[in-house]
């Protein structure tokens, strides 16, 4: 089963700009055209940095990457958790965040059932990490206190949340409380101030107060709590893109 790759870099195609990293890569036992016209048509609406794959048979035969660090490759096998596995089976359209199958750090992901060749397929739109779907952004979150009380709090004046041990934490200056709401879907129903930086923190970008390295060169921010939070590699060109570092 072969394949080929295109090195020219999608800059240079200017009806494709959005595709502008990486190569596109293509099972020769398919006609390079009816995938290009899938491109083509998607190109329209797709934010910078998308990707698109397409798989057959549980395998992916088509890829068109515009992400440095997505692990993807044509005539790899398609992943049981993965969306292109779940689109095959059930032949419809799901659009959800995807934990980190593909990119180092979850995604945002959209799945069409399609048909090439007479074959039934999956096509596979992957989102930058940055990209935060149009849901309803959340203004207050509903915590628990240590009483178990339920406590309404402002968005605006979290600064930062925490996965532990299978819960996730609201810090509010020096109070802290409990939601059942994960980071994965915290990722897309936050204000965009909010950025994840860590598997197991999201910050409020108001309240960082400064940002230094430590003796590994690794980011460290400080809030103005006092909190000191580390930057993981993941998530460090999500976070340097969200400051403009």
């Amino acid at each position: 089963m072969g394949d080929f790759k295109d090195k020219t870099p999608y800059t240079e195609d200017k009806t494709n700009k959005h595709f502008y990293i990486g190569v596109l890569n293509l099972d020769i036992n398919y006609n390079k055209g009816i995938f290009e016209n899938y491109r083509a048509i998607l190109s329209d609406w797709l934010p910078e940095g998308a990707s698109i794959a397409i798989a057959i048979d549980f395998r992916f035969v088509y890829f068109a990457s515009g992400h440095a660090n997505i692990a993807l490759s044509v005539g790899s096998t398609v992943p049981k958790d993965s969306m292109a596995y779940r689109v095959l089976l059930e032949r419809k359209k799901i659009d959800a965040m995807m934990e980190s199958t593909l990119f180092e750090t979850p995604y945002y992901a959209i799945g069409y059932p399609v048909t090439v060749q007479g074959k039934e397929a999956a096509l596979i739109v992957v989102l930058p990490p940055l990209y935060k779907p149009q849901l309803n952004i959340l203004e207050i979150i509903t915590g628990k206190d240590e009483d178990e009380d339920y406590i309404p709090i402002f968005v605006s004046d979290i600064q930062y949340f925490e996965s532990l041990q299978k819960k996730t934490w609201i810090y509010r200056n020096a109070e802290q409380f409990k939601t059942s709401i994960t980071l994965k879907e915290l990722q897309t129903r936050l204000p965009a101030n909010f950025v994840r930086i860590h598997r197991s923190y999201i910050v409020n970008l108001h309240y960082i107060t400064r940002i230094s390295r430590d003796y590994a060169s690794n980011y460290i921010v400080y809030l103005k709590n006092g909190v000191e939070l580390p930057v993981s590699q993941s998530y460090l060109n999500n976070f340097r893109k969200a400051l403009e570092i």
